[in-house]
């Protein structure tokens, strides 16, 4: 079984203890392997991909992976990195989320031979004795060792009491599912090493921890997120996926490939030393890199003909072979003080779903991002005449990636 699980052992930002990995291994039996995740957002990004694949390397050497659902926890919401109180969300938005979640993960892990638990089983089953006896296994100095905490503390920014308890409750489905090893990103270690504390509170033996890395977004600068807009949806289109990939840094390609693909450690050395010495070209490699991850989702064969597509928007400057048909209302047609009628362009890149507001819409065309046909426009208004029927067949373009054809005004 160790054997198996070199590629986890690599891709580990840490192990604590540092020799808790082998010693749980050495028990001769399989481990009850865990991961929480709280359904906060209704779906998943490449970033959440990563501690899923360690799971699933567990269970393929033979371990029990216990994936735990918190429809619990997730209405209170993990305040790791949080520099204010999360809304708490409803039983009935945690709910949504989490199926939604667990169809997502299915991507990643197979779920038909883990097992899916729900937090609220036990949680919601604690009275106020329970939750006094949890919350005594640790103290409020404690909790104000955790960065965030201290850091809201010494700024004077609210801290409830729910959000001391967020770890100990997340603590108590260690003991729960009695595991032997939990698995979390690298901002999970203050919630993962309090689940050890809880276990030797309720006598058993402490978990290990097996912490992995937090990948940057396509910005490379912060975590992958959506709230940062620099995320890659496990569920997007593949032409998306493979775009939104190509974007990606540089110096990011090895560790895209090493945390998100199944190309191995073995490989992953090759391409740094590589990359390093300039016999591999970033741009080709990024290119395997996105053509792996995407047939990873989307089936053999869809990583070439994302690639394909790719290259005709890019560096053929050509309209992609399936553009999104929309009908916009007649409001995106105005009449300006002479009585003169006009197309308003920031509403219509809105009505087609290109931009999120009319402002973006109105930044875009001042950055030069948008193309009607192919060609720059940067105004704001079009005049439209007395028919706006010339319009209906245009293709408009924000970036690189975002199409959509007029087909009805009004």
């Amino acid at each position: 079984m160790a054997a198996d699980l070199d590629d986890v052992r690599s891709g580990a930002a840490e192990i604590i203890p540092a020799e808790g990995l082998d010693a749980k291994l050495a028990l001769g039996r399989p481990l009850r392997v865990k991961l929480g995740i709280d359904p906060s957002r209704p779906d998943l990004t490449l970033g959440h991909s990563v501690v899923l694949r360690a799971l699933q390397r567990f269970l393929d050497a033979g371990h029990e992976a216990i994936l735990i659902v918190g429809d619990f926890t997730g209405r209170v919401g993990d305040p790791s990195g949080r520099s204010e109180t999360r809304p708490m969300l409803t039983a009935e938005e945690a709910d949504e989320n989490a199926r939604s979640y667990l169809a997502q993960a299915g991507l990643v892990l197979d779920v038909e031979r883990a097992t899916v638990r729900r937090n609220s089983e036990w949680l919601a089953e604690l009275d106020a004795a329970d939750l006094i006896r949890l919350a005594s296994v640790t103290t409020i100095a404690q909790m104000l060792e955790r960065e965030d905490f201290r850091a809201r503390y010494q700024s004077n920014q609210p801290i409830s009491v729910v959000e001391f308890l967020y770890p100990l409750l997340q603590g108590y489905d260690s003991v729960a599912v009695q595991a032997d090893i939990e698995l979390g990103g690298t901002d999970q270690t203050f919630n993962l090493l309090m689940g050890r504390e809880v276990q030797r509170a309720y006598g058993q033996e402490a978990q290990a921890v097996l912490t992995v890395p937090l990948i940057e977004g396509l910005d490379g600068v912060r975590k992958m997120s959506k709230s940062f807009d620099n995320y890659v949806g496990l569920t997007e289109p593949a032409d998306e996926m493979f775009g939104k990939l190509m974007s990606l840094p540089d110096g990011l390609i090895a560790k895209y490939e090493l945390l998100c693909t199944d190309l191995g450690a073995a490989d992953n050395a090759r391409v740094v030393a590589g990359l390093a010495d300039g016999s591999i070209h970033p741009n080709a490699e990024k290119r395997r890199m996105a053509r792996t991850i995407v047939e990873r989702y989307h089936g053999q064969g869809s990583g070439e003909a994302a690639e394909a597509g790719f290259d005709k928007v890019h560096k053929k400057h050509e309209t992609p072979d399936e553009v999104p048909e929309v009908s916009v209302p007649s409001s995106v047609v105005r009449t300006d003080e002479h009585g003169s009628s006009f197309l308003y362009v920031p509403a219509l890149l809105e009505a087609l779903g290109l931009v999120a507001s009319r402002s973006e819409g109105s930044r875009k065309l001042a950055q030069g991002g948008v193309r009607v046909n192919g060609k720059p426009e940067s105004r704001d208004r079009i005049p439209a005449g007395a028919d706006v029927g010339e319009y209906l067949g245009t293709v408009w373009q924000v970036g690189r990636r975002k199409f959509a054809r007029i087909v009805s005004i009004g």
